[in-house]
């Protein structure tokens, strides 16, 4: 028993000193519309580095240290997205030890300002980005979806009741109440922001108003939340060992992945897979961003995977003027494991190089 309490207690004071030893600051240079977080790991310098890069690439669509202002692309709208994109704040959330949760606030603005709140998790073991997909047994992601569903529409039901009970309803309250009958709440887990707090992980679900009807929005985004210890049946093994705090670390998807490699075994480059889309006829698709460590900037992939075969289109940007990407390269590529090896095609030349990556 003695031994088993002071292997415990070792245990906590390693995973203690895993969130003490993460700092946040603002990355420079900081403004009332660009406070956005920097990470400090100490001891962890490669980690440190994968955790920045996945924010900073994901968000700013900047590559870490490449110079000038990180900012300037959601400043400046000249991002993929075309919009005027301004942080307002960030927070430290109280997570289990092994893992690092941000929220952050800001507004996007393109015909018309947006205001948003995202989440962002991550491994504190590997500084890998936490995929929600991974939390949950294949079987048991569907039952997860379902029960955030239907507590989204019992807080949308229940306030409607509220809304319906008031004598001689203004017409705002009318308003509100056709606002609310109206929300879509089907959403699936790729389309809700999340993070884990103390004791249970939390879902953000997005709100029912638009900014043309934001003002009547009381509810806002809603929020579902489920205890540890309810969603212990659902976990995959993953999900147990990382919560529970064991430095255990079960192989998880590719999305939201870091590799790095070479072109033609000399052209240094790193790669960040994005999002990847749900399987259809045994093929998934997915988007990722890549970059040349010497020029640090930043090209597109488009790819389909089918089975562990991969067909990239690369993009170097979208025109405007023609309304299409602008290809310049084509990849065939095979995963295994932790690597991806294959051919990089010129799609000018036409010329042929080896491609080779492995996972960070």
């Amino acid at each position: 028993m003695k031994r088993n309490l002071l292997f415990f207690l070792l245990i906590s004071g390693l995973s203690f000193s895993q969130q003490k030893n993460v700092k946040i600051n603002n990355l420079p240079p900081a403004s009332e519309n660009h406070y956005f977080p920097l990470i400090s790991y100490s001891g962890k310098p490669l980690l440190e580095n994968k955790i920045n890069t996945f924010l900073q690439v994901s968000e700013l669509e900047y590559v870490p240290n490449s110079g000038g202002n990180p900012f300037k692309r959601a400043s400046t709208a000249t991002n993929s997205y075309s919009n005027y994109v301004d942080y307002y704040s960030w927070e430290k959330m109280e997570s289990p030890d092994h893992i690092l949760s941000i929220t952050m606030e800001g507004e996007a603005s393109g015909a018309y300002p947006e205001i948003f709140f995202i989440a962002k998790n991550f491994d504190l073991r590997t500084g890998n980005y936490i995929n929600v997909q991974d939390l949950f047994r294949p079987e048991a992601a569907k039952t997860i979806e379902g029960l955030i569903r239907k507590e989204i529409k019992k807080q949308i039901t229940d306030f409607i009741g509220v809304l319906k009970a008031e004598k001689n309803p203004s017409d705002e309250v009318l308003a509100q109440i056709g606002l609310y009958e109206g929300c879509f709440t089907e959403y699936g887990l790729d389309d809700i922001e999340y993070y884990f707090a103390k004791d249970k992980l939390k879902f953000i679900a997005p709100r029912c108003s638009n900014h043309a009807t934001r003002a009547l929005d009381e509810l806002d985004h809603p929020v579902v939340e489920f205890s540890y210890k309810v969603l212990e049946k659902y976990w995959s093994s993953y999900a147990k060992d990382l919560v529970s705090g064991s430095e255990k670390v079960d192989k998880t998807s590719f999305r939201n992945k870091l590799y790095k490699g070479k072109i033609d075994g000399k052209y240094p480059i790193t790669v960040l897979i994005k999002r990847l889309y749900d399987e259809k006829g045994g093929e998934a698709s997915f988007n990722a961003s890549y970059w040349y460590d010497k020029n640090k900037r930043l090209l597109e992939w488009n790819g389909k995977m089918k089975g562990n075969h991969m067909s990239i289109t690369e993009s170097e940007y979208y025109s405007e003027e023609a309304r299409q990407w602008m290809v310049t390269g084509l990849i065939e590529a095979e995963m295994k494991g932790n690597t991806i090896t294959g051919t990089w095609q010129d799609y000018k030349t036409k010329k042929y190089l080896n491609l080779e990556l492995e996972e960070l």
